[in-house]
């Protein structure tokens, strides 16, 4: 019995011994990819809006751009009058930029008129929206400066109209807006469904 435990113990080795060196040689084949790595960045839209430093007359003075300027109207005289949209970041996203301009002295204005002024200089009205302007920014261009208008000039006959004495309280009120374009269908959508709440 002894040599048979003996036998056994020797042939169980044996077994042992072939498998761990079957099992040490072993290889398997492997592959390591490099690993895929995102960086995300936020999308940004930045604007600014301002206008030269006039003095009561309209007269351009030295001075910073600024958000506010006091105007003593007469009736024949132009005043400077420019406000300005700037992208103030240089990667804002494609966007539609939006003004919106409350003329509280358009009853009083002479031929040249403000909301004209608009126009020529790019900007679109936007259909069933009183006031408001639009036109498209896009990144690759090297056009951040949007002038809105240049100037206003008083009619001649200013005094004759009506509401003219109390044109002391009028307001020429400018408003800037952008958003993105991407996910828009159009200006209109755009306007609507951020802005036009």
């Amino acid at each position: 019995m002894k040599t048979k435990s003996k036998a056994l113990l020797m042939t169980l080795c044996a077994v042992l011994l072939v498998a761990a060196s079957v099992l040490g040689t072993m290889a398997y084949l492997t592959s390591t990819p490099g690993a895929v790595t995102n960086t995300f960045t936020i999308g940004k839209i930045d604007i600014t809006l301002d206008e030269a430093p006039v003095n009561v007359d309209g007269e351009v003075i030295d001075g910073a751009r600024r958000m506010e300027n006091q105007y003593k109207l007469v009736p024949g005289h132009t005043y400077i009058k420019d406000p300005t949209v700037h992208v103030t970041n240089l990667n804002s996203e494609d966007s539609y930029i939006f003004v919106k301009v409350v003329n509280g002295i358009a009853a009083y204005e002479a031929d040249t008129k403000i909301a004209a002024q608009i126009v020529a200089k790019g900007w679109t009205a936007l259909n069933g929206v009183d006031n408001v302007y639009y036109r498209e920014y896009n990144k690759d261009s090297a056009d951040k400066d949007f002038v809105v208008f240049d100037n206003f000039t008083i009619a001649q006959d200013a005094e004759t109209i009506d509401g003219w004495a109390t044109a002391t309280g009028a307001n020429i009120t400018i408003t800037a807006y952008a958003v993105q374009q991407d996910g828009f269908t159009g200006a209109a959508d755009a306007w609507g469904k951020t802005f036009g709440k």
